[in-house]
């Protein structure tokens, strides 16, 4: 922690942490600049269009038993080596590019994860027919977001997360546990679990407080 980034008390909770600029954000998010910027103009933020959600998809997957700063890090390896995460072109992938992404450093080089995206890249294409990758994810948006004061309080899954994994599954996606879905709906706005505190509460447009 900075010398500027103090640890809040009284009326804010002990996981905020306000930092120079005067603005409050979870610890996770208050020191490392990458991981602030990301939580500043991204995290949370919506994303309703195919790629951006596969690609989400795709990291949250790689993510699982990682810290997501270390995949936010290597994020520009990942678009590089999986050709921005463009499901047409990912659907194609053959024996050899697994091959190629397993000899890659910049990545996390798990060939189940990485077969899963290949995988995940198919099942995109196939919901084409119907409603499609990014409105079958929003369609289990709640009714209601979470309010946590404390990280304590932010869930890890819901019912709809849940539901999503088994609707996913059924459709042949794969690394799309219930968990993981509930971090994706973090990410892309569908529901909001900024602390009460944190000056982020509310700035989706989703969901207002």
């Amino acid at each position: 922690m900075t010398q500027q980034a103090t640890t809040a008390t009284a009326d804010h909770d002990p996981g905020v942490v306000v930092g120079e600029d005067g603005l409050a954000r979870p610890a996770w998010a208050a020191v490392d600049p990458l991981l602030r910027d990301y939580y500043d103009t991204e995290w949370g933020m919506p994303v309703t269009d195919e790629r951006g959600v596969y690609e989400r998809v795709s990291l949250e997957g790689f993510q699982a038993g990682l810290s997501w700063a270390t995949i936010l890090r290597k994020r520009p390896a990942f678009r590089e080596a999986f050709d921005d995460f463009d499901p047409d072109v990912i659907a194609a992938y053959t024996d050899a590019d697994v091959e190629r992404l397993m000899a890659d450093a910049g990545i996390v080089r798990n060939r189940r994860k990485i077969q899963a995206a290949v995988t995940n890249a198919r099942a995109t294409l196939r919901l084409r027919e119907e409603m499609g990758l990014a409105e079958l994810v929003w369609s289990f948006q709640p009714e209601t977001t979470p309010r946590p004061r404390t990280f304590a309080e932010i869930p890890t899954k819901s019912a709809e997360s849940l539901a999503l994994s088994k609707e996913l599954r059924r459709r042949g996606f794969a690394f799309v546990g219930p968990t993981t879905m509930y971090a994706l709906m973090e990410a892309i706005g569908i529901i909001d679990t900024h602390l009460l505190d944190s000056h982020r509460r509310g700035s989706s447009g989703i969901w207002t407080t």
